[in-house]
């Protein structure tokens, strides 16, 4: 009887122990997913791109994160992926937690009968020439693309009130990686810039503008803007550098639509190479930046 007692008594305190450990596995998840912040959204959507999970919404002020704007949002339900369509309106819960950001309960509360459509533009392709786009820079002296001919110009789109991390934020962190990998060839250094355009021109004046980048470089007060600038301008210098690089222009909202356009123009002036999300590895893009100066210097008389 003795061993019976014991083998019943195993298995209760192995039944005890399962049970702690599942405790404390829900309770590691709770306390986990309760760090993440989420906001209600309102918005109408614009486009569903089912494939990348991302719905591109115009979106109302989101109380005590950020101003109205249209962008992409990462949606990682199937499900709602499958329901939604262009032109319904919405309400979601935007969840930031860390440097990672979704919607989630999407619930349509105006539905479409049809999609809207939608203004297309062309993006530029490696080889296109770039214009001559004016624009104003954070010392509020105006700008020309042609202005950084001769070096290898790394560009991408911003606005200054964007909290999302893996966008606006990640793009700044990531130049800032980009600004100090440069820095440690001086030479190299001399031979290329970097340029953040806002697409958010009238609140992103060159004070801002300022006050925005020197916090990024973390140079602050001794930030002289000499490698990477921070530019907006009217919001028709705006609209077009960023619709010839693809981004698309809501004239409902007057708005551009918020996705990420990160480019490579090389030292003659051509789009050498155009990133089209957030996914890019800093390190692809400075070897990158490293390729087209040393080709320019391979060009040369």
């Amino acid at each position: 009887m003795k061993p019976q007692r014991g083998t019943k008594s195993t298995k209760v305190v192995s039944l005890i122990l399962s049970l702690v450990v599942a405790v404390c596995v829900c309770f590691g998840v709770a306390c986990r997913r309760s760090n993440a912040k989420r906001y209600d959204l309102r918005g109408k959507v614009l486009k569903v791109e089912p494939e990348k999970h991302l719905v591109t919404i115009s979106h109302e002020d989101i109380k005590g994160y950020m101003p109205g704007m249209t962008m992409p949002f990462t949606v990682p339900n199937d499900s709602d992926l499958q329901i939604i369509a262009p032109d319904d309106e919405i309400t979601a819960t935007l969840v930031i937690d860390g440097k990672h950001s979704w919607l989630e309960d999407l619930i349509i509360t105006r539905q479409s009968a049809t999609a809207p459509m939608m203004p297309g533009v062309q993006m530029a392709k490696a080889g296109d020439e770039v214009p001559n786009f004016t624009l104003r820079n954070q010392d509020n002296r105006e700008i020309h693309i042609k202005d950084y001919r001769g070096k290898t110009l790394l560009l991408t789109f911003i606005y200054t009130r964007c909290p999302v991390p893996d966008y606006c934020t990640l793009m700044s962190d990531n130049f800032a990686q980009i600004d100090r990998a440069l820095g440690q060839d001086p030479e190299l250094y001399g031979k290329t810039h970097l340029l953040s355009i806002s697409i958010d021109p009238e609140y992103d004046t060159p004070k801002v503008l300022r006050s925005y980048g020197a916090a990024h470089t973390e140079r602050y007060q001794n930030e002289t803007f000499a490698h990477w600038e921070f530019a907006g301008g009217t919001k028709e210098q705006v609209k077009d550098i960023a619709q010839f690089f693809g981004l698309t222009y809501f004239p409902e909202k007057d708005q551009i639509i918020h996705a990420l356009r990160t480019v490579i123009i090389d030292p003659q002036g051509k789009v050498a190479q155009i990133y089209g999300g957030n996914d890019w590895k800093v390190e692809d893009v400075v070897a990158e930046i490293k390729k087209q100066s040393a080709s320019s210097v391979a060009k040369a008389p």
